[in-house]
């Protein structure tokens, strides 16, 4: 990690090209900013942690808004911790109801019942539902899993399938109807 600051045409010029979604570019902008930052964080943070987590969500932003700076506004690096310093504002308003114990509790949980779609996958009925389904036409037998796996309203399934509203519901209707027949 360098001691001194790196070059503000070098820092333009790597922001420009994280801009472009160059990816070698933003790691290298990493290398060169990153530890300044951390310092930063860590300053205000107070906690490693937190201040971990602050760096990399300001990162990501940097990434995110990397066509947004302005070089006639602000320098490289003081755009950069303004970036920082508004995270670690932003983390230390929010509500801190979590902590170590809650977190390290939660991963005491463990649920070794299967969930309800597995108990159904692995029931008799299953079985009858996917020979019944398999008798339905392409479009029937895609709205209804679509609205049952996905649980898409009719609207979402006309919008995701570009058909009419009431097409679909028909679709839906049909298909439910002979699914009922084929199961009864």
């Amino acid at each position: 990690m360098p001691s001194v600051d790196p070059a503000p045409e070098q820092l333009v010029s790597l922001l420009a090209a994280s801009a472009r979604g160059e990816q070698a570019a933003f790691a290298q902008l990493y290398a060169l900013t990153s530890a300044r930052l951390f310092g930063v964080a860590l300053r205000m943070m107070r906690r490693r942690d937190w201040a971990e987590e602050v760096l990399q969500e300001a990162f990501v932003s940097v990434w995110q808004h990397a066509a947004e700076y302005n070089s006639a506004k602000a320098a490289p690096l003081t755009w950069m911790t303004t970036i920082v310093r508004n995270r670690c504002l932003d983390w230390l308003r929010r509500p801190q109801h979590e902590t170590a114990a809650d977190d390290e509790a939660m991963t005491q949980i463990v649920d070794d019942a299967s969930g309800p779609l597995e108990r159904l996958m692995q029931s008799a009925a299953m079985k009858s539902i996917f020979s019944c389904l398999k008798a339905l036409s392409a479009v029937e037998r895609q709205t209804i899993t679509l609205a049952f796996f996905h649980g898409l309203t009719h609207a979402e399934l006309a919008k995701h399938l570009r058909q009419p509203l009431g097409t679909i519901k028909s679709s839906v209707r049909r298909g439910l109807l002979r699914l009922k027949e084929c199961l009864g």
